[in-house]
């Protein structure tokens, strides 16, 4: 039961988020950058601004669904680049074994001694604020945990009975591990994708609110936080509604995630049957 409603819950909030991505040049009444009239500035929520608007006058709902395909556009894309690079290190690590292994093995432990926000921050820092180099930083910060979940899956897999007769039959290492490795450790490379999408908008939002991710007039969960600190008093609307649309994307992907590992575990199935 519980397993059915992590899984459920954490899709509809996904879906939800997605939705309004995907709809938002629809779904917003206002251009979440031109419409900005300071004469509507700090309006509560209702009438004709669901969700209030801002100190500038711009209505905070049209900004929220714009601020959603920057978080999963960012999200998404920057953990495709971390499961690659991962899942390519540890199949080759944990097949080929001898000093590549451990020289994967080394770097990954250099990259889990490093805070994932300092190593972010610091490239950054060199490649300046923006899109193309949030996605690099983020791209290339965490990819250490999928890494090692694809090496140990392959030290298991390598040595098994379809692998060797793979081998024997004449395929090479590279089609060995295309074909009759990767398909096998997909599901825990999946989990981890998914729980790191989360971590990924997390730190999207880190890094806007800081001023060197996405800038402003671009609108992005982060960024509107961090306009909204001097307005926490006046008008805190301002800052919850994206506060909550960070928590609620986050919290979706993390209970996927985690409705995808129970699924994908095979003690948990033999455990239930």
């Amino acid at each position: 039961m519980r397993l059915r409603f992590n899984f459920t819950l954490g899709l509809v909030l996904v879906l939800t988020a997605v939705v309004c991505a995907l709809g938002a040049p629809w779904l917003a009444p206002f251009d979440p950058i031109l419409d900005a009239d300071l004469m509507s500035s700090e309006l509560p929520p209702g009438g004709g601004h669901l969700m209030g608007t801002d100190g500038q006058g711009r209505d905070v709902w049209s900004r929220v669904l714009y601020g959603a395909q920057v978080s999963l556009a960012v999200g998404v894309i920057s953990q495709v680049i971390n499961s690659c690079i991962g899942t390519a290190l540890g199949v080759s690590a944990g097949y080929f074994g001898g000093w590549w292994d451990d020289l994967v093995n080394g770097l990954t432990n250099v990259m889990l001694a490093i805070p994932s926000l300092v190593f972010a921050l610091a490239i950054m820092a060199v490649l300046g604020p923006g899109l193309p180099s949030l996605l690099i930083a983020l791209g290339l910060t965490n990819w250490s945990w999928t890494c090692r979940i694809a090496r140990s899956s392959t030290l298991s897999l390598k040595n098994q009975g379809f692998v060797q007769a793979a081998r024997t039959a004449g395929f090479g290492d590279l089609n060995i591990m295309r074909t009759q490795i990767l398909p096998n450790i997909l599901g825990p490379v999946l989990v981890i994708g998914t729980l790191g999408i989360g971590s990924a908008i997390l730190a999207e939002a880190a890094l806007s609110f800081l001023g060197i991710g996405i800038r402003p007039p671009q609108p992005s969960w982060g960024n509107m936080l961090s306009d909204a600190r001097e307005l926490i008093r006046t008008a805190p609307w301002a800052a919850i509604f994206p506060g909550l649309a960070i928590f609620a994307t986050v919290l979706g992907f993390n209970l996927l995630g985690d409705g995808l590992r129970d699924m994908l575990d095979p003690h948990m199935r033999t455990r239930k049957a």
